[in-house]
């Protein structure tokens, strides 16, 4: 950059902190937001407060920093709507995409930790895992707002409780009425608190960890939310074509239960029967490699089977009122040089849904990954060395405003001149 790009940058960045952390009631929380901002922004391969304090210069009051970041009382809430106000205007978000990521640990000190498993690892590992929700479009994802999973071992009500996680709940600075609560049930409660900001998301996105809950399918639906989310080929359905049969019911006892006449299939099996020739061909974008796109990069191109079917299940049939259950979609990849179908989602789209808009949404996701991959290795998110609850959620909350400023700067940039974090 030149010297005056750089001062440019450097006033948005004033601009930036200015009104995101416009909601801090003292000038010295609103001073160290700043300052820290900065510092996750900085070259280096440590952003922990330390080796942060060290790059700053004159700002780089160690003590202040971590005061600011692990028991300053500011609450992380309502920076995470600031931010969700402004990425939404910059990123005119298509979906919501909830997922969820492990900071890998080597002790047992810092709040929620435990073996547990995280994709980050592909394992069981001991680290801490935490749900986030992001908005995004086809050319842009910002994270607006984080949970800390609570594993069973931390709570004291649950029959799993670990006595040592427990007796440290107080110095970790974990609330008295923070409890196990499941990850799709953390995604839901953070939809209402992101409603609760005034957002409306057309669209709910998610791997098959949340899309097999079936509670959480039923959740979105509740909220009228609608989705497109992963699911594992164990998943049950009939057919979309299938039609209940309702038994002849005299008037004395309780009515009998309508019944398919085939019980249900996995959702593997229904797209097999389905055949090979059901599937077709889809280009849903171009990717960031050299390729024969129009772009002249690689074209993500793939083969997928639309199928309409009716998920089955208990919960579903006791959310249901009726002898029938509702269709959905089933989308599947199935690439032609695998034998059988590889990935799957469910979606509750009318059924005059495109395919093509079918696996532009399903592939969507990838954004998830991008972001968590920014924010790992450019902008320290897994760098926090602090054991504390609130030192958890601040640190996570401006590591996702320091990712924002640097979307924020691509989209203002040309193409051609867009640049990673």
């Amino acid at each position: 950059m030149t010297p005056e790009e750089l001062a440019a940058v450097r006033c948005d960045l004033e601009d930036f902190a200015a009104d995101v952390f416009e909601p801090f009631a003292r000038v010295d929380q609103r001073r160290w937001g700043g300052v820290y901002l900065r510092g996750l922004l900085l070259d280096g391969q440590r952003k922990s407060v330390e080796p942060m304090a060290a790059r700053l210069g004159e700002d780089g009051n160690r003590q202040a920093l971590a005061h600011f970041i692990t028991s300053s009382p500011w609450d992380p809430v309502h920076v995470r709507a600031r931010l969700a106000w402004k990425m939404q205007d910059a990123i005119r978000p298509t979906a919501l995409i909830i997922d969820d990521t492990g900071f890998l640990k080597d002790g047992e000190a810092s709040a929620c930790v435990a073996r547990q498993y995280t994709g980050t690892a592909g394992k069981v590992t001991n680290c801490q895992v935490g749900v986030s929700l992001h908005l995004a479009s086809d050319h842009a994802s910002a994270a607006i707002d984080w949970r800390l999973f609570l594993p069973e071992t931390w709570d004291a009500s649950s029959p799993k409780a670990d006595p040592a996680k427990v007796a440290r709940r107080t110095k970790c600075g974990i609330p008295a009425g923070a409890g196990h609560v499941e990850k799709w049930q953390l995604a839901l409660d953070m939809i209402d608190e992101t409603r609760s900001w005034g957002l409306d998301i057309p669209l709910a996105i998610a791997d098959a960890g949340y899309g097999d809950a079936t509670a959480f399918r039923l959740g979105l639906q509740e909220r009228g939310l609608p989705y497109v989310v992963g699911i594992s080929s164990r998943v049950t359905a009939h057919l979309g074509s299938a039609v209940p049969s309702v038994p002849h019911y005299s008037g004395s006892g309780r009515p009998p239960t309508a019944r398919y006449p085939d019980p249900a299939q996995s959702v593997k099996q229904l797209v097999i029967d389905a055949g090979r020739d059901a599937a077709k061909g889809v280009q849903w974008r171009e990717g960031s490699r050299p390729g024969s796109g129009r772009s002249g990069l690689k074209r993500m191109y793939g083969r997928f089977v639309a199928l309409r079917v009716r998920p089955a299940g208990r919960e579903i049939r006791k959310a249901v009122d009726g002898p029938e259950l509702p269709a959905c979609w089933l989308l599947a990849q199935w690439p032609a040089s695998e034998p059988e179908p590889v990935q799957f989602w469910l979606s509750d789209l009318p059924p005059h849904t495109a395919l093509t808009t079918l696996v532009r949404l399903a592939k969507l996701r990838w954004r998830i990954e991008h972001d968590y991959r920014e924010m790992k290795q450019a902008l320290g998110l897994a760098h926090f060395e602090g054991r504390t609850w609130a030192g958890w959620h601040h640190h996570v909350t401006l590591v996702s405003a320091a990712h924002a400023f640097c979307t924020l700067q691509r989209l203002a940039r040309a193409p051609k001149e867009a640049a990673p974090a």
